[in-house]
């Protein structure tokens, strides 16, 4: 597993998929609509983990949440965003191969 951490600068709150993915240089083949989703900024300044063809950044934040975006581009539901609450509790959203097909979820 390698492990990377950047830092970046947006102008406002929310980044498009393929942005994150040509900040920290992720080539893959995803759906199409995927690249122009909307993610918060704040996975632009996560760590960067590279493990048997997936992809996750990590954030956590100063509220003691941690935020994952996991790229699994063979996977069915290639990109993944889960937060883990100080509590414990996770919630997140599983992006499908078309547009419209999220499934939400509290795991992995």
């Amino acid at each position: 597993m390698t492990q990377t951490s950047n830092t970046c600068q947006v102008w406002n709150d929310n980044m498009l998929l393929k942005e994150i993915l040509e900040h920290f240089d992720i080539d893959v083949e995803l759906p199409d609509y995927l690249y122009t989703e909307s993610f918060n900024k704040i996975f632009c300044d996560g760590e960067l983990e590279k493990k048997e063809g997936s992809y996750k950044i990590n954030i956590k934040t100063r509220q003691n949440v941690t935020h994952n975006m996991i790229i699994s581009p063979d996977d069915n539901t290639p990109v993944t965003v889960i937060s883990e609450l100080p509590n414990g509790l996770l919630n997140g959203v599983k992006f499908g191969m078309t547009k419209g097909d999220v499934t939400y979820t509290d795991h992995l």
